[in-house]
């Protein structure tokens, strides 16, 4: 490893989440707390769906959480070792054979489920 690449991985250590995230995979649904700046004021804002995507990268990691909104599929990428991040709960856990899940964009209703192994 060269010395310049040596100094980027010290800095990238010093970014990472003091508190780690509670594990999860694709398929799990979550309800990630994520804090919502308006002017002056902050506040906290909740947003639940599944975990249709998670890619590992050290500091540059990030999941992708897909929910239904009136109807209307939403996802949302988040950092996760954004510090924005208040806190992350698992509700349930999927039984899912794939780490991309995302056929489900193309899926409605009962179709878009997916077999629950069972809650944490």
């Amino acid at each position: 490893m060269s010395e310049a690449s040596v100094k980027v991985n010290e800095i990238e250590q010093e970014q990472l989440r003091i508190n780690p995230l509670p594990k999860f995979r694709p398929g799990d649904t979550v309800r990630v707390h994520y804090k919502i700046r308006e002017g002056e004021k902050e506040r906290i804002q909740v947003y639940e769906g599944v975990v249709i995507r998670r890619r590992n990268g050290g500091l540059c990691s990030t999941f992708t959480v897909r929910k239904m909104s009136y109807g209307i599929g939403v996802e949302r990428i988040f950092p996760a070792h954004s510090p924005l991040i208040e806190r992350l709960e698992v509700k349930s856990r999927g039984r899912v054979r794939q780490a991309r899940l995302y056929y489900l964009r193309s899926r409605r209703g009962k179709a878009a489920r997916i077999r629950e192994i069972g809650v944490r």
